[in-house]
């Protein structure tokens, strides 16, 4: 969390000694992937521009690595800004002179279609490239802005249960602590109470708690420095993904990440390839591993290759069926629903609508709600009076009703779920519904002036916020990590933002505790969770001495 001037990482000068100390250990040149990585940064904050930051590191990543396909969505639209032969005196720039080289770099360009952000463009017969037809779909959908899969998190809500990480652990079959989805707390000195919300209180002690997957940047570093086109964004859907087969392991993308999200698997993985795709074709769930473009980017990384959090792309495409689509392991599998999961540029998305209204969002998954069909068998030959209501039902008091009214009030779309997507938050929204209409047949007039006098909801939407703010309160931040460098992250937090001054906090016993809980792998063996992967590697890794993140 800590920065330092000297550094160029967000994360600081410890951090980024560490990396260097990293890249010293491979056989590719440390000074480059530094360099790239500041400079990756800079493209970001729209200090450099794609086709320069390209065209300066071109010859170096020629000469290291054998290959450079790192073209750009920008360094393509620059070039088709500007006539025809000015492209080609682009293209001759980024490998060479003279027509051999043109046409190898017009391949890179239709090889790298489906890696980077390029996007899926192939080269036609008279050497032009055009957009395959799935990412035009994809541009039209939603009004233009496609899908982008992301996450509202609500820190507050986090009881630092670990679920998340286990959930995903077991999903993805990882070896032990390689933590897609990581939780941490950390001293503030500027803000050292840590979360002050009742509910959250509830769930667990208070504590600053980050909650801390992948970004799945919009613009992201990891992906410019990426020589081989392993690291990507996926068009579809916005995801960043690995493809492991074209991965080389060279440990760019983990030094250009802001955010410390990046593993690299030293050895042989605990669980075989073959034992992945069995467990999951047995349960007609694909083999969680190829996505619907047919490359290897979903579960755990082989030996030699780098792996951070997917965002669930194999679910997402269908693979384990249309019940998983608009979800992901760790938000399954968050029992107090801090984690919420969808298309972010969709307004009826569950991190839409939560971030939309924490209060609204946190009533929802915290209040019971009386089943209709209950509530109809109890008010069965009772007045439609407020009291005589209160008195017959038995899961109904004048507070769940009031909360019920307030969700309502101030709701948009109620109800309603993205298309094709599942929705927690519209299925609670429904269970409001329903409630609210068996009430309404029973007679009860739900707009009676004294009804929501006594309610305190005579002032309409605005007493209703006050009702939900009061009951469930309301996060003390909304923000995205390292927002001001550019990266354009797909994950919005509430609550608990770090200060300037804020370091991880070494495990205290109180806190969040990996060593207590495991998974089992498909295997069969039982994997303890594990804060830190280099506690692993200093202890299996034979012939390995050097830092770990």
């Amino acid at each position: 969390m800590s920065t330092d001037d000297e550094s160029f990482h967000p994360l600081g000068a410890e951090w980024e000694n560490d990396l260097e100390q990293m890249l010293d250990e491979t056989e590719y040149d440390t000074d480059l992937g530094l360099e790239m990585a500041k400079d990756a940064m800079r493209v970001t904050k729209g200090e450099l521009s794609e086709a320069e930051f390209h065209e300066k590191y071109h010859d170096d990543v020629m000469d290291e690595f054998g290959e450079d396909q790192r073209p750009t969505q920008e360094a393509y639209e620059e070039a088709q800004a500007v006539e025809e032969g000015t492209f080609s005196r682009m293209l001759d720039k980024f490998d060479g002179d003279g027509e051999d080289g043109r046409r190898d770099v017009m391949k890179k360009m239709g090889a790298g279609a489906a890696f980077v952000g390029l996007g899926a463009w192939t080269v036609t017969d008279d050497g032009q490239p055009e957009p395959e037809p799935g990412v035009a779909a994809a541009e039209e959908d939603d009004d233009g802005d496609g899908t982008q899969w992301g996450m509202t998190i609500d820190l507050e809500r986090c009881d630092g249960c670990l679920s998340c990480v286990t959930a995903c652990a077991d999903e993805n079959q990882l070896d032990a602590g390689v933590n897609w989805m990581y939780v941490f707390e950390y001293d503030d000195p500027d803000n050292e109470e840590g979360t002050d919300s009742s509910l959250a209180r509830a769930a667990g002690p208070a504590a600053n708690r980050m909650v801390r997957p992948c970004q799945h940047c919009t613009d992201a570093p990891c992906e410019k420095v990426c020589p081989t086109t392993a690291r990507h964004t996926r068009d579809s859907d916005g995801l960043v993904l690995t493809d492991y087969d074209v991965c080389i392991g060279c440990r760019y993308c983990q030094v250009a990440c802001p955010y410390g999200v990046n593993y690299f698997q030293w050895d042989e993985p605990d669980v075989p390839t073959d034992a992945i795709a069995e467990h999951y074709e047995e349960m007609d769930m694909g083999d969680h591993m190829t996505d619907e473009r047919g490359r290897w980017v979903d579960s755990r990384a082989p030996r030699g290759v780098m792996s951070k959090c997917t965002m669930c792309p194999t679910r997402q495409d269908g693979d384990m069926g249309d019940d998983f689509v608009g979800t992901t392991a760790c938000f399954d599998a968050c029992p107090p629903d801090a984690i919420q999961f969808g298309n972010v540029n969709d307004e009826t998305s569950d991190p839409k609508k939560y971030a939309a209204n924490p209060s609204r969002g946190r009533t929802l998954s915290s209040l019971s709600v009386p089943a209709a069909s209950a509530l109809e068998e109890d008010l069965e030959g009772a007045d439609d009076d407020l009291e005589s209501v209160l008195d017959a039902a038995e899961d109904l008091d004048e507070e769940t009703l009031a909360l019920l009214l307030a969700v309502e009030m101030t709701g948009e779309n109620m109800g309603e779920a993205p298309e094709g997507e599942q929705s927690i938050m519209a299925e609670y929204e429904q269970e409001v519904l329903d409630a609210l209409e068996a009430l309404e047949n029973h007679g009860l007039d739900l707009e009676d002036e004294d009804l929501l006098e006594e309610l305190d909801l005579e002032g309409g939407e605005g007493d209703a916020q006050v009702v939900l703010e009061r009951f469930a309160g309301a996060p003390s931040s909304s923000y995205k990590l390292l927002e001001d460098i550019g990266t354009n992250p797909n994950i919005q937090y509430l609550g608990n933002q770090p200060g300037a001054r804020a370091e991880q906090r070494e495990p205290t016993g109180t806190g969040v505790e990996y060593e207590a809980l495991g998974y089992e792998q498909v295997t069969g063996d039982q994997v303890e969770l594990v804060d830190n992967r280099k506690d692993v590697l200093d202890e299996e890794t034979v012939g390995w001495t050097g830092g770990s993140l």
